[in-house]
């Protein structure tokens, strides 16, 4: 990382030096980390890392409280991650995210956990019901090629985020459903869902949600820890939008969309969808035939890759 470290926030930089003394210290002795059993992982065990902090140490908020759109003030352009199921739309601002990466929310009768990983850039919600009973998730301080491992607090299972599945733990090969998200502006979402409701600061906690802790690291080419295959092809901060459809994965990098109309007709699979791009919000969506949105994840490239080495890319032109 050297000199590039040099414009990170003090506490992205503490959070590195933390993982590097704990990596010394810890080494691969053991089946244990952050207090989960490993040994029977479905993925290497010399692969899940320590981030930094201890289990629960970035708390996850399960208890939100929400204001109105007119009482929270949020400035048109901050970035949210949008929710909206049946009649009830939610907005998480990434500067709280970033601090909790987890909220623990319910939607009506349906438990919702809201995940973000600002390692990875990614803000993905969840049904929080699996295997037939509802869980509460929190953060275990591990990582999977950068990538949060969610915890459930029922089984103490981990949970790869952008995997959408458990690892390890007595859940170890259930999936995750994913709920539709929407990664945009304040703006963009207020428009779109005026009587949405957002995520309060009153969390219970003590942040400065107004300062960004990891500042530099989106525009920077380091990543702070190892992943298991990377990919040339574009910046590895360049978003992307990620799309699963019955087994098939494609990437809609932005600068490739960027330079089309907005709307783009393509397959995935044998699956027509509809992949509409807004550059002045930097957000997307992709819909299905039936013009219904479909979930997705906008992703770092670099995350999305290593994930998905074998997934299709979206080029401009070809």
């Amino acid at each position: 990382m050297g000199a590039a470290l040099a414009s990170f926030s003090p506490f992205a930089l503490a959070l590195v030096s933390a993982c590097m003394l704990l990596s010394i210290s810890t080494g691969s002795a053991g089946p244990v980390k952050n207090g989960f059993d490993l040994s029977a992982a479905t993925v290497p065990m010399d692969e899940i890392r320590q981030g930094g902090p201890p289990r629960d140490g970035i708390p996850s908020i399960d208890e939100p409280r929400f204001l109105s759109a007119s009482a929270a003030k949020l400035a048109p352009g901050v970035r949210v991650l949008g929710v909206s199921v049946g009649d009830v739309a939610k907005a998480y601002p990434i500067g709280i995210l970033n601090w909790h990466e987890i909220v623990n929310d319910r939607f009506g009768d349906q438990r919702i956990v809201v995940t973000f990983c600002p390692l990875c850039g990614t803000g993905m919600a969840f049904d929080a019901r699996v295997a037939g009973e509802e869980r509460t998730f929190g953060v275990s301080g591990l990582l999977y090629n950068s990538d949060v491992l969610l915890y459930d607090r029922e089984s103490e299972s981990l949970w790869s985020q952008i995997a959408k599945r458990a690892v390890s733990g007595t859940l170890k090969g259930e999936q995750l459903n994913p709920v539709v998200t929407s990664h945009t502006t304040w703006a963009d979402w207020q428009r779109r869902y005026p009587d949405t409701v957002v995520l309060s600061e009153h969390t219970g906690h003590v942040r400065d949600y107004g300062r960004d802790p990891y500042r530099g690291y989106e525009s920077s080419r380091d990543v702070y820890f190892p992943v298991a295959r990377t990919d040339p092809r574009y910046h590895p901060k360049e978003r992307v939008i990620g799309l699963e459809l019955n087994g098939q994965v494609k990437a809609y990098p932005f600068v490739e969309l960027a330079g089309g109309t907005g709307r783009l007709a393509d397959r995935i699979g044998d699956q027509p969808v509809i992949v509409e791009f807004d550059a002045e919000q930097r957000t997307g969506r992709v819909l299905n035939r039936q013009g219904v949105e479909l979930p997705t994840v906008i992703a770092f490239w670099f995350a999305w890759f290593t994930f998905h080495p074998q997934g299709e890319v979206y080029r401009s032109g070809s």
